[in-house]
């Protein structure tokens, strides 16, 4: 039972790619270092956070975000000085400032103008009149003169 327990532990477990080498000795900065690194995208994988993934370019941001902790920088300035190198981008949860303000609310407003412009369509679909069975003499005799010729 407890090696199924295992087995099922392992598997439901996060993989991490973060190597032996790279693990700090002290269990603060190394915790500090996996709470930035899972915020920080890798720029190959893209769906992946820096510690999933097995890129050397994540390695190279693993090591530098250890790196920059040991040097004495605070977690903002670890994460300034990643999005400073490589741009916004490497951020799994953009910002919600300036020009990302328009992804973020586009979303939203694109949907609510969706719904209404459905409730306006339905609404004019409902008051149309139906369209009548019969013809006018008119086009009645228009009619039977195209069907005989």
């Amino acid at each position: 039972m407890k090696k199924l327990l295992l087995a099922l532990a392992l598997i439901a477990s996060p993989a991490l790619a973060v190597n032996p080498d790279e693990v700090l000795d002290d269990p603060a900065l190394e915790a500090r270092a996996r709470d930035i690194s899972a915020g920080l995208r890798c720029v190959v994988c893209q769906g992946e956070n820096i510690d999933e993934s097995n890129a050397d370019i994540a390695r190279d941001l693993r090591i530098l975000v250890r790196e920059r902790l040991v040097a004495g920088d605070s977690d903002q300035q670890v994460m300034d000085f990643i999005v400073d190198r490589y741009g916004e981008y490497v951020l799994m949860k953009p910002t919600q400032e300036g020009a990302n303000l328009l992804l973020w609310w586009a979303g939203p407003v694109l949907f609510v103008l969706a719904l209404a412009g459905a409730g306006l369509y339905l609404r004019r679909r409902a008051q149309s009149p139906e369209p009548g069975d019969a013809l006018s003499a008119a086009e009645q005799a228009r009619l039977d003169e195209l069907m005989k010729g």
